[in-house]
């Protein structure tokens, strides 16, 4: 090989290695659609996003507020996004009523260990219990994942003969505190809080969470295409591990966190907002069965139940299938799971 020759062959070869080296470090893009408004438990994805978590895991990873877990089922089932947020029961039921759909999205870790769906009345209603509810006018947009539901709860503490009205989010707790309806379902930390700002006191509200009354529904989970799964595995392993350190020190420091979720949306109530994402902390996100199973886990046996019960009370084409909507093999390590803030005495 003569010098010109040599040079040409370094030339070569210095250009595939800065190449090489170019796709090693190119980052995978994540379009991530949330299940609702910037609020306190955007934090979650806010967080690891804001301090480069993400990025120091070769993820180039967006984040869109949302309008509801339907929503956010169907734009990842479109592949309109890769990954998003929603309900457990909302992806289950989009399973069962399309079986034939070719992306349909897989959970692969969860969050709200509890769903986050509540009963909540005023006291001067007269409701002090669940059984209470029978022959009572309930209000929820026609999506809320506690309307829908509202079957198991009715169920197991045997609430007949309900009548439901329905309207916009916005105008569901006016419609409460103006006496429109007896009780509204929706997110206890959402709606509690609307209620606080349409002028009722936290003490004149009465709550039944679902998680307390005999219904152990899962809440939302990180989900994930197919599509993603099978050309990405990696990148999805890496999302949820980025996630889990972000989850860590938000629930350390939640107060701190809000800063970033301001970032994204600058008219938020602060106070408003910290108070939101304590609540969620404590009442679906650490709760006493997240302790049990374990941060981003689920329980066959849990998880089988509420296959069942959404296939019931949803009336879905087909039955659920849990082991479609469910996949834990892209879970970090324990030791990454272990974002818990101790247990309260």
């Amino acid at each position: 090989m003569n010098k010109r020759h040599l040079l040409q062959f370094a030339a070569a070869l210095t250009l595939g290695a800065a190449l090489g080296g170019a796709q090693a470090q190119q980052s995978t893009p994540i379009k991530f659609q949330l299940d609702w408004r910037f609020e306190g438990p955007s934090a979650l994805f806010l967080t690891p996003l804001a301090k480069g978590y993400f990025k120091e895991a070769k993820l180039d990873v967006s984040v869109d507020a949302g309008n509801g877990s339907g929503g956010a089922v169907t734009r990842v089932a479109s592949g309109t996004y890769d990954m998003g947020f929603a309900d457990l029961a909302a992806l289950m039921e989009f399973h069962a009523n399309n079986p034939d759909a070719p992306n349909k999205p897989v959970a692969v870790m969860m969050v709200y260990n509890n769903t986050p769906a509540a009963v909540m009345a005023l006291k001067k209603s007269g409701i002090s219990k669940p059984a209470d509810l029978s022959g009572k006018k309930l209000g929820a947009p026609v999506f809320d994942a506690g309307r829908r539901a509202f079957p198991i709860f009715a169920k197991a503490n045997g609430v007949s003969n309900v009548t439901w009205v329905s309207m916009d989010p916005p105008l569901r707790e006016t419609m409460l505190v103006r006496g429109d309806v007896d009780a509204i379902t929706g997110f206890s930390f959402t709606s509690l809080l609307n209620l606080e700002a349409r002028g009722a006191q936290a003490s004149d509200v009465v709550l039944f969470p679902y998680a307390d009354y005999g219904v152990k529904l899962y809440g939302n989970a990180i989900i994930a295409t197919p599509k993603m799964i099978k050309e990405h595995p990696e990148a999805v392993r890496a999302f949820l591990k980025a996630f889990a350190r972000g989850a860590k020190e938000v629930m350390a420091n939640p107060d701190a966190a809000i800063e970033y979720v301001k970032q994204r949306d600058g008219i938020i109530n602060v106070e408003l907002e910290k108070r939101r994402l304590r609540l969620a902390i404590d009442s679906v996100i650490a709760s006493p069965d997240a302790r049990a199973e374990g941060f981003g886990r689920v329980v066959p046996s849990r998880l089988a139940l509420m296959a069942s019960q959404v296939s019931d009370a949803f009336n879905t084409k087909t039955r659920v299938n849990p082991d479609a909507v469910w996949n834990p093999s892209f879970l970090p390590s324990a030791a990454e799971l272990n974002v818990l803030p101790p247990a309260r005495k």
